[in-house]
């Protein structure tokens, strides 16, 4: 029996998905070209400068998942550590989590992948690993496993934000992974394969599941729609843009000296944001429009001009009042309100069933990369909190900071550099 090939391979397909993987392997891990390979063949190299899933072309599925670490031992966390990476590695790679298979082990013995991607292609699969603030204190301040003095200052919960509803099963965690594929299938088989290996060591704090991208992290990608049937993330950081890149996203050597072993990677912040769908249905038109500030079905703003137009807040409307009305979410959000303040986000849209009331249990699961959450990301929700229209409609559930590490070099395991 073939083992170590892809899940494609075993059904005849191999020679085909080999050859993909090599001309993937040759370029950048967020080489926008990437995203136009087709029926789900594409892949993203596991192993790079930086992690794949952040300025990778955001796919359209998502299963994030956050940990509790259960063990004390440092040397155990290490360990799974370094299974994750190996498993990483191997599903990114269209793979199988485990080195023999999903049903070419003895029979008498736990598969050590879990089966539903058999005959499944990679899908660009990418897996994003985050440490919680957490992994380095825990809540009465015990350093628990000797990490303490490595805890960037920037690596703490976030604050509670007006308007928060927080539910404490789906708030923090000592680890994240973040799964994006095209297949959610594939996306759910990787959490599912990485908990599993986790057992005794990790538990599933709180996992959500996300469609329908709600931002796009390269040139190349149309702006994506959220719930409400607004364009989303129209102005959000991209693949393209290193400057911006350097200046919003990637921490620097020098950003922190207890958190050095984090340049290069970034900071993750995940929120649930429900959103009030039947109350926003009932809106007009004009109010919606007024309510974001931009056209609901070209994007642009409303002071005019195309999608990409930058917004006239001088411009004046009637009433005087200016077009783009004060709190309209496009003004309060805007970097030249917030210091210059920009991130990259990847979010999801996510419904939930219904909720008590026989609404939708929908919205935005919102995750954004920053170099800084303090100066990036803070600003911006509180800035929201105070004066944005649109929070009459939004209630954040959940919520979670991590710190991602840098990219896996050739050798190395998740966060090697933390550890050493």
């Amino acid at each position: 029996m073939v083992r170590g090939v892809s899940r494609r391979g075993l059904l005849g397909g191999g020679a085909a998905a080999v050859g993909l993987a090599g001309a993937y392997g040759l370029g950048r891990v967020d080489d926008p070209a990437t995203a136009t390979a087709g029926a789900g063949e594409e892949r993203y190299p596991f192993r790079g400068e930086h992690q794949a899933g952040i300025v990778t072309p955001a796919q359209d599925r998502l299963h994030f998942a956050a940990f509790d670490v259960t063990t004390d031992s440092r040397d155990e966390l290490v360990a799974l550590l370094q299974l994750w990476t190996a498993a990483a590695e191997r599903m990114t790679g269209g793979g199988a989590a485990g080195p023999v298979g999903p049903v070419e082990g003895a029979a008498d013995l736990p598969p050590d992948d879990t089966g539903e991607a058999i005959g499944l292609p990679a899908s660009g699969l990418t897996l994003t690993f985050g440490f919680g603030p957490g992994l380095f204190r825990d809540a009465a301040g015990t350093d628990r496993f000797g990490l303490a003095d490595r805890q960037p200052a920037s690596l703490k919960d976030l604050p509670h934000f007006p308007g928060d509803q927080l539910v404490g099963r789906r708030t923090g965690g000592d680890l994240c992974v973040q799964a994006c594929a095209q297949d959610p299938q594939v996306a759910v088989h990787a959490i599912r394969n990485l908990a599993r290996i986790g057992f005794g060591t990790v538990a599933i704090r709180w996992s959500q599941l996300g469609f329908g991208r709600t931002s796009s992290t390269t040139a190349a990608q149309d702006t994506p729609r959220n719930l409400f049937g607004f364009k989303d993330g129209t102005a959000n950081v991209r693949a393209e843009d290193d400057t911006a890149l350097g200046e919003h996203v990637w921490v620097g050597a020098d950003d922190d000296a207890a958190g050095s072993w984090l340049a290069g990677g970034s900071y993750l912040v995940a929120r649930r944001i429900n959103m009030t769908i039947e109350t926003w249905d009932r809106q007009t038109l004009a109010e919606q429009e007024g309510i974001v500030g931009r056209a609901k079905g070209t994007g642009a703003p409303l002071s005019g001009g195309e999608e990409t137009t930058p917004p006239d807040f001088a411009m004046p409307g009637s009433n005087d009042q200016p077009v783009i009305p004060v709190d309209a979410h496009v003004r309060v959000v805007h970097p030249s309100s917030n210091g210059g303040a920009q991130m990259l986000r990847r979010g999801y849209n996510f419904v939930d069933g219904t909720n008590e009331l026989g609404g939708l249990d929908a919205g935005l699961f919102f995750l954004a990369f920053v170099r800084d959450p303090e100066t990036d990301f803070v600003p911006v929700q509180l800035a929201m909190a105070r004066s944005d229209a649109l929070m009459e409609y939004l209630r954040t559930t959940g919520s979670a900071l991590f710190a991602v590490p840098a990219g896996v070099g050739e050798g190395e395991h998740v966060g090697q550099a933390l550890f050493t």
